[in-house]
């Protein structure tokens, strides 16, 4: 898949900043020293942390080079590096890690999240917001659109590349065994969005990269075209002329043992 766009993704922050500060909101801890941005990106999830807890050594993890340029630059206060979330692990335990739409793109999180909490210094927090959209028309229709048979071929693997992310009970079985306190939640976001071509664009630089990215550059565009005819069919405009884009997205924070 092609390095991320800092630039695409950032149109579309104040959508994507509430989350952040939504789940940060949910973390009760005092001082921490150690803190890691599981899957930083370019800084947007960084940024608060910084701001709430200065003394803090703040590290940010991200496989995307283009993002971490982009955060080394805007928050000289914080280190990064390139990592895989997958496999990435401190040389001491930390006191906190933060993941901000990161850990949904990782699989079997039943060995995932064990081992995330084994990284926790004792009381230390693991705080986790992952997209829950697979279902919602943006998401499913691009799959549906995956399989014609024009794009059959070149998406095939695409199409089941991105795993559904374990319920929310299955969640609080995987984090309960080694957690005092697992506070855990689901919320959809509405975000009214000037019209089904900011839809497209909005998940351009997230859910449907892997699809372009698969495609070469003719049917690319033949893709976006049937994409886009059938967001707009799904998400008709309110009486202003915008569409309400929902948006689900699972949260939990978990208190290690």
């Amino acid at each position: 898949m092609s390095d991320w766009n800092p630039a695409l993704y950032a149109r579309f922050s104040s959508e994507r900043d509430r989350p952040i500060a939504d789940l940060l909101a949910r973390v009760d801890l005092a001082a921490p020293k150690r803190i890691v941005d599981l899957g930083c990106g370019a800084g947007a999830s960084t940024a608060p942390l910084l701001a709430r807890w200065p003394q803090a050594e703040v590290l940010g993890i991200d496989t995307s080079p283009a993002m971490l340029e982009k955060a080394r630059a805007s928050l000289p206060a914080a280190r990064f590096e390139e990592a895989d979330a997958a496999t990435w692990a401190p040389d001491t335990p930390v006191d906190l890690i933060f993941s901000n739409a990161a850990l949904q793109w990782l699989s079997d999180h039943e060995r995932l999240l064990p081992r995330l909490m084994g990284l926790l210094a004792p009381g230390g927090v693991l705080a986790v917001q992952m997209p829950d959209n697979l279902d919602e028309p943006s998401h499913a229709l691009m799959r549906a659109v995956a399989r014609r048979p024009t794009f059959a071929a070149a998406l095939a693997d695409v199409v089941e590349s991105r795993t559904r992310i374990a319920s929310i009970e299955a969640t609080f079985d995987l984090l309960a065994p080694t957690s005092t306190r697992v506070d855990i939640w689901r919320t959809t976001y509405v975000h009214p969005l000037a019209g089904p071509d900011a839809i497209v664009e909005m998940i351009s630089s997230t859910g449907l990269r892997p699809f372009l990215d698969a495609l070469d550059e003719t049917a690319r565009p033949a893709f976006l075209d049937a994409y886009r005819a059938e967001i707009t069919a799904a998400y008709p405009p309110t009486r202003d002329g915008r569409v309400l884009f929902r948006f689900p997205r699972l949260f939990f924070v978990a208190t290690k043992a």
